[in-house]
């Protein structure tokens, strides 16, 4: 029996959590094996993505504050990650 939730909004973010959890169970099998690239990986980030486009058009966030919010994160990172270097 499919659980009824008592809105979209409840149940998108139940399947998200869902989703996200199955992307980190991926990233940790990744970094267990040594691999750099997964199929299991691009299809949880697909999962992910498509939670995130629902919620978005759920109206559960504005696009343009994610995306200036990322570009941030992306900022920080160059300071306090070791993922980007001079040349990036």
């Amino acid at each position: 029996m499919i659980r009824k939730f008592e809105s979209k909004e409840d149940e998108c973010l139940v399947i998200l959590m869902e989703e996200c959890g199955e992307l980190i169970q991926v990233c940790s099998k990744m970094m267990r094996k040594n691999a750099k690239v997964s199929v299991e990986f691009t299809r949880e980030v697909g999962d992910v993505i498509a939670m995130l486009h629902i919620a978005h058009e759920l109206g559960m966030y504005e696009e343009k504050e994610a995306i200036e919010r990322a570009a941030a994160k992306k900022s920080k990172l160059t300071k306090w990650s070791n993922l980007f270097n001079e040349t990036d």
